[in-house]
């Protein structure tokens, strides 16, 4: 059984529309799929409509989030996407995104980078906008070669001259917020170290005291030895240990199912969830 609960759409700073990743999810060989868009539920009924038989939705998000500085990420389940509180968190992370992609360029222009900032909204084709969608734009205008070389301290890199801050959200709150919607929350990618600062093995033991259902182990980002680190300390603190591939489309290889997750462990965070329910083919 293939089961990957990370990946992204247009909806956000992925390159496929929210049908097209449900199709190539069945075409990967996968069972289940979550659809987990930047502090956004937008994709959720177009890749519900799309879904082929066989291929199991799994509606989430990943809600950005912020401690001491450290910027990380919580992966949200089975939520109820009509929680207020909730949902105006999600509205207010959304609309400043929009804010700092706008200062992003602004400061690229000041660098000298031919980027506009109605080109970043093109690319972001309505979603949620992100780094992801500056990057592409400067890749477009010559600036950069590719994407990832957008990301360094020379550009929009965590320490870069174009960098801007975004409203996010306290990982504790966001954890809360989803339990109280009926959710489940797995902390995405907490070894990522490439991607910038990340947090001590006493936050992730604090947070699973606050209700964190899991951690998300096997990821590309994740090498072995880290990997291995955090399933010890997934086991020592009773958390769910998942594996997903943080599909981004084109941006991260069309890599769906790279990385996957138990059967047991999809089971197990399904018997969690009182907010919604996965989604089958009608």
């Amino acid at each position: 059984m293939g089961i990957d609960l990370h990946a992204h759409s247009t909806r956000s700073d992925g390159t496929d529309p929210p049908a097209v990743v449900m199709r190539t999810a069945h075409a990967a060989g996968l069972d289940v799929v979550a659809l987990t868009d930047h502090d956004t539920v937008a994709g959720h009924a177009e890749a519900a409509a799309a879904l082929p038989p066989g291929l199991t939705l799994v509606p989430g998000a990943e809600v950005s989030c912020a401690l001491d500085g450290v910027s990380l990420h919580v992966l949200g389940y089975l939520f109820d996407p009509a929680s207020p509180e909730l949902a105006a968190e999600l509205e207010l992370l959304r609309t400043d995104r929009s804010r700092r992609a706008e200062a992003m360029v602004a400061r690229l222009c000041g660098l000298g980078a031919d980027v506009t900032y109605p080109r970043v909204l093109e690319l972001a084709a309505g979603g949620s906008v992100g780094r992801p969608h500056v990057a592409r734009a400067m890749v477009e205008a010559g600036v950069v070669p590719d994407v990832a070389a957008a990301f360094t301290d020379e550009w929009i890199g965590s320490e870069g001259r174009a960098y801007v801050d975004k409203y996010a959200l306290d990982p504790f709150r966001a954890v809360s917020l989803i339990s109280g919607a009926g959710g489940v929350a797995v902390f995405a990618h907490p070894g990522a170290v490439k991607r910038g600062r990340v947090v001590g093995d006493d936050v992730i033991a604090a947070l699973a005291e606050a209700g964190l259902a899991g951690v998300e182990v096997d990821h590309p980002d994740h090498p072995a030895e880290v990997r291995a680190a955090l399933r010890s300390l997934a086991g020592s603190l009773g958390l769910l240990v998942t594996g997903s591939s943080d599909d981004h489309g084109a941006i991260t290889g069309h890599r769906l199912g790279c990385e996957t997750t138990a059967p047991s462990v999809w089971e197990a965070l399904l018997a969690r969830a009182t907010g919604a329910v996965p989604l089958v083919a009608s």
